[in-house]
């Protein structure tokens, strides 16, 4: 069952578009809804069901039928590998079938346990299949597609076992049977109708939908997938509980309304509308009793089976494969998933009795007070647990330390508070994998100085209110009285749950206090004359031009510890902006990124990363951030390049009419720019006055007189009168050279830009540099189609029409004159709301303010 965000619905036209718009009040309307009728109807199962009556069920469960359910759930996984391979065939993608069912299964296996933030199949995949070589683009459709294809898939199934199974489904639901068939009945025609249309045939909006076949194929794997994860629960059902079909009727149901929840894994939303559903096919204690066998086996084992692939690929990291090499580096995620999840077994644990039998072992064995104080404190190390996996996101060494520790004190406690097997076989895998994995938790910064998100804070407030409800249902025949408190027996296992409940409430409240009232920490201060010393020596050491944009006074700097990387950023409302890539080794590169977040966060700002490489995506999705393509930077190759060829004509002609125009080419080092300096400022001014502009800043040049005097120079004259020039950004490696600030006057002469471009890629040609830089286009090269994220939809509209607000075409088209190569440039920033504040104070950074972004 695929847990994975949904795609961006295709636009249309009339009332189908105005539903679109208001689709997230309507998600958020039903979800309401959904959980109000929910409640009412479990009050009544509430009386019905008794706490040891659910456990008794599980006990009594056979091995050999959750043996069969483990198989069933291997079926499942198996089937969702076809999901991604249908998937990535639609985007135009072949990988290796092993890479596809690796990164699938591992990507489920996350996603569906938790499925929030960076716990998110989206983020494995962009991981993965990037290591393999796939653009983001693609990655994001196919992801589209695949929530596409379970919603059909899901649709199809459900539809079908309503139709086969309406006068069962009509009794307990209370309506005519022939209303559920009409419904199920024209739910199926409308989706058989929908794929015999002719594809030649198509509306425009659907013209690049996928072709019949491979939605066929994708639909297959989808009703595979939802009949084996059915299978998973029902073979945990005594036999002949309730028939097969009837069951996938409801089941496709509960998943729907689990999905419309937006719960995680819809945990809560899919086991109520299951015990409502069926109370009166199957008796509510057995059906619970298997709903948590089903989240174990569907849910927790792959997990488990997860972590220990990336284990062999960790132990492996020797001589591993890029893809491989990506999937160890997942380990952090998946530890701190596993984390989480052995967190909430442990603090489950401290709120429900032990059983009978543990508890007349302990009674002759053990005194009372190591069974009391095991309890209580198994249970404070269950939360701990909750907050330091939140390090473990983040690869902190102290973090990985305490969570070993914690670990490890929860298997010494699991036996005197309640010889708790289940416990031990949880904490063991965890320990071992911590211990294997510690090469991974590099990153030395303090446990308490990490802070957490309110939505991190929020999530451990509703864990402790469902622990809340839990310990009222599991001592609901216990009258509370305040003697329970200072009752200290063996079998008084509900005032021992009480005191650890209420403990486990006044370490969150204490944890959460100390987190929100903290303050901020100091501004950092402006970059001094030494910073910009150590930074332009580092930009000097390494190959990308671009990044000596950090040098033009606008930025502060973060360093390595060792002082051989640098970030450069500007702050902008509460927005820390990273100018691309940290500039430096490879190595430093992930550590700088972790610490400028850390630093954002602790001022209580956002950290995000405007033009960043795909070489680097991975250590941003590491980070926990969305990804949002800008558009496409231009390389020119300069080894081939020169003005022969048919392809060339055109600017051969440029520069033969230049040089009848009188133009002349020079390059000045940046020791001889001081002499032409006023010159140069002369053309500048004019041309912002021509244009009606102030200065931009941050991601490209300003005429600063410090900055200019930094670069060389290219300057065309026309008589001896410097009518264009543009300062050059190139490194002392010699591999990049690349355009920076241009200034022309008005008018300008026939050819001039060509002229400079062209000469200039001819100099640094014979200067042995490997390519030339032309800049990024903004919003080119965004995907095409009705699966293409809205902000792919967006930016291709503003690409088409958007000329009022910049040349975007024409731009693109001026740099393909040069026949270069693309690569494209990212925003990491985020989610939610993030991005379109990240976007307008970027803006303001580029315009000098928010006055510079309204106007020119």
């Amino acid at each position: 069952m695929p847990q994975d965000p949904t795609a961006d619905p295709v636009p249309m036209d009339g009332w189908l578009a105005g539903l679109l718009r208001w689709r997230r009040w309507l998600i958020a309307a039903a979800v309401v809804l959904v959980v109000a009728l929910l409640a009412v109807a479990l009050r009544s199962l509430w009386h019905e069901v008794s706490y040891d009556e659910v456990v008794a069920a599980i006990r009594s469960t056979q091995a050999v039928d959750i043996g069969l359910a483990v198989l069933a759930t291997l079926a499942s996984f198996a089937a969702l590998s076809g999901y991604d391979h249908s998937s990535l065939r639609f985007v135009g993608v072949r990988l290796p079938w092993r890479t596809v069912a690796q990164t699938s299964f591992i990507a489920y296996a996350l996603s569906n346990t938790i499925g929030l933030g960076v716990f998110t199949g989206g983020a494995v995949r962009m991981r993965l299949y990037g290591a393999a070589g796939v653009e983001a683009g693609k990655i994001s459709r196919a992801i589209a597609f695949n929530a596409v294809a379970f919603g059909l898939g899901i649709s199809v199934v459900g539809a079908a076992g309503v139709l086969a199974n309406a006068p069962a489904m009509a009794s307990l639901l209370r309506v005519p049977a022939w209303l559920l068939q009409v419904l199920s009945g024209t739910a199926l025609v409308v989706l058989a109708m929908a794929l015999a249309v002719d594809p030649a045939r198509r509306p425009r909006w659907a013209a690049r939908w996928p072709g019949r076949e491979l939605v066929l194929q994708q639909l297959l794997w989808s009703v595979l997938d939802i009949l084996a994860s059915a299978a998973v629960l029902w073979l945990l059902l005594p036999a002949g509980s309730i028939p097969f079909p009837v069951f996938v009727g409801f089941y496709a149901a509960a998943l729907v309304l689990g999905v419309i929840s937006h719960v995680p894994g819809g945990l809560g939303v899919f086991e109520a509308t299951m015990l409502v559903a069926l109370r009166g096919l199957v008796s509510p204690e057995v059906l619970a009793g298997a709903l948590v066998l089903y989240r174990l086996v569907y849910y927790v084992v792959p997990l488990v089976l997860a972590l220990a692939l990336l284990l062999l690929h960790e132990l492996r990291h020797g001589v591993a494969a890029p893809v491989a090499a990506a999937a160890a580096g997942l380990l952090p995620r998946l530890v701190a998933a596993y984390a989480l999840v052995v967190a909430l077994v442990l603090m489950v644990s401290g709120v429900t009795p032990a059983t009978q039998e543990a508890t007349a072992l302990l009674s002759v064995s053990v005194p009372l007070s190591l069974v009391e104080a095991s309890h209580f404190l198994s249970s404070v190390a269950g939360l701990a647990l909750l907050f330091v996996a939140r390090g473990l996101l983040f690869r902190l060494d102290g973090a990985w330390w305490a969570a070993l520790l914690l670990a490890g004190a929860g298997i010494v406690l699991a036996l005197p508070k309640g010889l708790a097997w289940s416990e031990i076989a949880l904490l063991v895998p965890l320990v071992a994998t911590l211990l294997l994995s510690h090469r991974r938790f590099d990153r030395r910064a303090s446990l308490l100085a990490m802070r957490f998100t309110g939505e991190w804070i929020l999530g451990v407030l509703a864990v402790l209110a469902a622990l809340l409800v839990l310990l009222f249902f599991a001592y609901r025949d216990v009258d509370y009285a305040r003697q329970l408190w200072w009752q200290f027996e063996f079998d008084g296992h509900a005032p021992r749950s009480l005191r650890a409940m209420v403990g486990l409430a006044l370490v969150a409240l204490a944890i959460s206090l100390y987190q929100l009232l903290r303050p901020n920490a100091p501004t950092p201060a402006r970059a001094s004359a030494d910073d910009l010393r150590h930074a332009a020596a580092i930009v000097d050491a390494q190959d990308n031009a671009d990044a000596g944009l950090a040098l033009s006074g606008d930025k502060q700097f973060v360093f390595s510890g060792d002082g051989q990387a640098m970030l450069a950023y500007a702050r902008q409302g509460r927005s820390w902006v990273s100018l691309s890539d940290p500039v430096g080794p490879e190595a430093q590169r992930r550590d700088l990124v972790w610490r400028f977040l850390a630093l954002a966060n602790d001022a209580g700002g956002r950290g995000c990363f405007y033009q960043v490489r795909p070489d680097n995506l991975p250590i941003y999705l590491d980070a926990g951030l969305r990804l949002f393509k800008l558009g496409e930077y231009a390389y020119v190759p300069l080894a081939g390049f020169s003005l022969e060829g048919k392809s060339r004509s055109g600017l051969r002609y440029s520069a033969k009419r230049a040089g009848r125009e009188g133009l002349e080419f020079e390059v000045l080092p940046a020791s001889a720019v001081p002499a032409v300096l006023a010159e140069m400022r002369a053309v500048s001014d004019a041309w912002l006055a021509a244009h009606r502009s102030a200065e931009k800043r941050f991601s490209v040049g300003a005429f600063d007189d410090a900055y200019v005097l930094r670069q060389p120079a290219a300057l065309v004259r026309q008589h001896g009168r410097l009518v264009a020039f543009a300062t050059v950004l190139e490194t002392g490696t010699g591999q990049e050279a690349s355009i920076d600030l241009m200034r022309h006057v008005s008018p300008m002469p026939y050819g001039t830009m060509d002229l400079l471009f062209v000469q200039l890629m001819l100099h640094y040609r014979e200067r042995g540099f490997a390519r030339f830089g032309l800049g990024m286009a903004p919003l080119s090269g965004m995907a095409a189609g009705p699966l293409a994220p809205y902000w792919h939809r967006i930016g291709r509209l503003l690409f088409a029409h958007g000329e009022e607000f910049y040349n975007f075409r024409g731009l693109r088209a001026f740099k393909e004159k040069f026949e270069p190569e693309w690569e494209p440039r990212y925003l990491a920033t985020p989610g939610g709301v993030a991005p379109l504040l990240v976007l307008a104070d970027i803006a303001a950074l580029i315009s000098g303010g928010l006055k510079g972004v309204v106007g020119k």
